[in-house]
């Protein structure tokens, strides 16, 4: 592997690191993205976040305010007969809300373990230091496997999904990072998924 070539505490990887790090040909352009995007491979797999038990059940006085903010007004959210009638066995919420059960609020403060793992910070420090500094959301696409039912409380699994090879985009050169949160009952029945998708850059130079 080319990280091998370029052992520092070998003489001759000292040597071929600094030579690399002062070549500016498209040749030296290409071996450096070489060297970090085997880097960035060995993070594809890791934890985004330790997981995360949801602060609250689900419940109803949650599912009323965002029906109230969407202007949804399906009974089956807030009417246990209306749910029944449909099949369920009482009140359930609406799948869009699946992130929303996991998510911490302001924290008046306190530190809640699982925003990010030691691995992810690793991964944007490297991008960081390798002068793609800009990030930018791209997309989200979620999967409800069912409704969740009131008193049901999650537990949060995000993993690094997939790392792109490097990019040419309208905002600029980089590498698109993919994670994917796993929503399990306390039960282990997993009941949702969520991709989300960045792009880590390297901002166009300003002409």
């Amino acid at each position: 592997m080319i990280e091998e070539e370029l052992d520092p505490n070998r003489p001759e990887g000292r040597q071929l690191a600094n030579e690399l790090l002062r070549d500016e040909s498209p040749e030296g352009e290409l071996l450096r993205d070489e060297l970090l995007e085997d880097k960035l491979s060995r993070y594809v797999g890791q934890a985004a976040g330790e997981p995360v038990i949801a602060l609250d059940e689900v419940n109803q006085a949650m599912i009323r305010h965002w029906c109230e903010a969407m202007g949804d007004r399906n009974p089956i959210y807030r009417d246990e007969n209306a749910a029944i009638s449909n099949g369920f066995p009482g009140v359930v919420a609406p799948p869009t809300m699946l992130q929303a059960w996991g998510m911490k609020g302001l924290g008046f403060g306190e530190e809640r373990k699982g925003d990010r793992s030691e691995a992810f910070d690793e991964l944007m420090e490297l991008l960081n230091s390798n002068g793609y500094t800009s990030v930018v959301a791209t997309n989200c696409e979620q999967v409800y496997n069912r409704y969740l039912r009131l008193g049901e409380r999650l537990i949060v699994y995000p993993t690094i999904k997939s790392i792109s090879d490097r990019k040419t985009t309208a905002l600029g050169t980089g590498y698109f990072i993919t994670t994917e949160t796993d929503y399990k009952t306390v039960d282990g029945e997993l009941v949702g998924s969520m991709v989300f998708r960045i792009l880590k850059f390297r901002p166009q130079s300003s002409k």
